[in-house]
């Protein structure tokens, strides 16, 4: 992917990330895979609290660190929120049958996706969050054409608003 794969910018405070969370979601297919990478804290979980309300979920929105997944099954799609942060060995992703949620009718947002590295599908997207100062940074990276089309329609949006 070429320069144009790539939205950045800043995230002033929570509501800014939640509010980038529900961009996003106004661009994405059934298909898709989206992984977020940033430390502790960083937004990922507010982050996709945001894309589930623009999707038009209205209940609570847990972070899956325990559970490992969170699914919201939804009119247009199924999303399937994971968190890897408590894996220890990649193979645990076979383990718990996960390739088993990925499918043309569900939307996979993936946390800590460096800890399947190996055995997790490529991605379509990935979201870099990193703190900076009170707010946020924010690279949105389309790694496949279908990445690229939403990041297009993303791009498109903003430039609207």
């Amino acid at each position: 992917m070429d320069d144009t794969s790539v939205a950045s910018g800043h995230l002033a405070d929570e509501a800014a990330t939640l509010q980038l969370g529900s961009r996003i979601a106004s661009v994405l297919r059934g298909g898709v895979q989206l992984q977020l990478h940033g430390d502790l804290g960083a937004g990922k979980t507010t982050f996709t609290r945001g894309l589930l309300q623009g999707l038009g979920h209205q209940g609570r929105v847990k972070s899956p660190t325990y559970t490992l997944v969170e699914s919201y099954p939804l009119p247009i799609f199924s999303v399937h929120h994971f968190d890897l942060y408590r894996f220890n060995d990649p193979e645990e992703w076979y383990d718990a049958g996960f390739a088993d949620y990925f499918a043309d009718d569900t939307v996979c947002i993936i946390e800590w996706p460096n800890k399947a590295t190996g055995v997790l599908p490529a991605p379509d997207l990935v979201l870099e969050l990193d703190v900076a100062g009170d707010g946020r940074n924010y690279r949105l990276h389309a790694h496949s054409e279908t990445g690229q089309a939403c990041l297009n329609r993303f791009m498109t949006h903003c430039a609207a608003s």
